[in-house]
């Protein structure tokens, strides 16, 4: 299949809510989203951005039905790791549902390690819901391992009033 892979710009912010969304539907978590379009210009294309990505494109003639030619993205963000030092987090990876099974997943997933490595990161991390286990057995053959299986860890969130809470003195 004819795509290219390219670092997203701040035109491209549409059409990534667009997709998050699409995710969130796909996980069963839409009424999750809080982000707009505008938050994603602002993170991700700030003198400081909060996270970085990269867009999956197809040529006009391969567009969807409805005419988008973005059919994926990842979106990514650089950490640190107190056992291995620098680490890249990779916070989503989609494709549109029509557009599977192409390459294009590994290849967003492999330009994020390429990424990760330039910068002199010796880790890939993110997450994957449990009951997804055709995107669980596509990490698993990219060499990927479960680190909750393995070393049993647990990914925590404070978020809302917790949030609020926790942060007062």
């Amino acid at each position: 299949m004819d795509f290219s892979i390219r670092a997203a710009n701040v035109e491209d912010c549409k059409d990534i809510a667009r997709m998050i969304v699409e995710l969130a539907d796909y996980e069963k978590v839409t009424d999750h989203v809080k982000i707009t379009q505008r938050d994603l210009e602002q993170d991700g294309f700030s003198k400081n951005p909060f996270f970085h990505g990269i867009i999956a494109e197809v040529p006009e003639q391969l567009r969807t039905k409805d005419g988008h030619t973005k059919v994926g993205y990842a979106l990514y963000f650089y950490s640190y790791s107190s056992w291995a030092g620098r680490a890249i987090y990779m916070e989503d990876l989609y494709v549109m549902p029509e557009f599977r099974g192409k390459g294009i997943g590994k290849a967003l997933m492999s330009k994020v390690a390429q990424l990760g490595l330039a910068a002199g990161c010796n880790q890939l991390n993110f997450t994957v819901l449990d009951w997804n286990k055709s995107s669980r057995d596509f990490y698993m053959s990219q060499g990927c391992c479960d680190v909750t299986t393995s070393m049993g860890y647990h990914c925590m969130r404070c978020e809302g009033e917790a949030l609020q809470h926790l942060a007062q003195p």
